[in-house]
């Protein structure tokens, strides 16, 4: 099971932010829309184990971020929707490295792998470049790529469109769509995106209004959004 939840509720300055949410998914690409202030960003980041729930039940691949929050930090990695708030590093390829740390590679290992993963992005030839010079696309792709170079099982990304132009936002969808062994729970305002997805969850005054095929969540929102 991709996505396990039974009762999850989280209350954030005495606010109900998450209340009674429900749902089991096994898709492997499964996106989150609704309005703002729904509740989707808070649920993406209790799946990325950044917020503990209240109340309820949640596995994510089988792991509770909470209980299990050693191997779900191994396991699980979080793509936002501004890069800067994840590039640490100065220079490009230090900043992919900086991924790895915990992992204790050989240098050599640990060298190899980044420069697989600067490949596979397309940012070999930005390497010894200042992180903080590349373009937003290109911000966006180092994000990735620093998430993607420890071959996360699941990647749970927060609106990682939302400041990019059409070129960049559709490689970074290619990217994050990929069937290259990982999951996705992917968070967006962006309907189109949304229906590249296997299945999808409409979020609704902090619980689930709809969860199941992708098209006919979105259609079921789009519905909502003109009456």
């Amino acid at each position: 099971m991709i996505l396990h939840c039974r009762d999850l509720g989280v209350r954030l300055d005495g606010r109900d932010v998450l209340r009674a949410v429900t749902v089991d998914l096994e898709a492997r690409t499964i996106a989150i829309v609704g309005d703002n202030g729904s509740g989707k960003s808070t649920f993406a980041r209790v799946l990325a184990g950044l917020v503990r729930r209240d109340t309820g039940d949640v596995r994510v691949r089988g792991l509770d971020p909470e209980r299990d929050a050693a191997e779900h930090r191994r396991r699980v990695a979080l793509v936002l929707s501004n890069p800067d708030a994840q590039i640490v590093m100065p220079v490009v390829a230090d900043d992919v490295g900086f991924s790895l740390r915990a992992e204790r590679l050989p240098r050599a290992e640990r060298a190899e792998r980044v420069a697989r993963a600067l490949e596979r992005f397309g940012l070999a030839e930005l390497a010894e470049r200042s992180a903080h010079d590349l373009s937003g696309g290109q911000k966006q792709l180092l994000a990735l790529c620093g998430a993607f170079v420890r071959d996360p099982d699941l990647v749970v990304a927060d609106e990682p469109t939302a400041f990019l132009d059409a070129r960049n936002a559709r490689r970074v969808a290619d990217h994050l769509l990929a069937d290259a062994g990982h999951a996705l729970i992917l968070v967006t305002h962006d309907l189109a995106l949304a229906r590249r997805c296997a299945a999808a969850m409409l979020f609704a005054d902090g619980g689930v209004r709809a969860a199941g095929v992708a098209s006919a969540v979105v259609d079921e929102y789009e519905r909502a959004l003109v009456c």
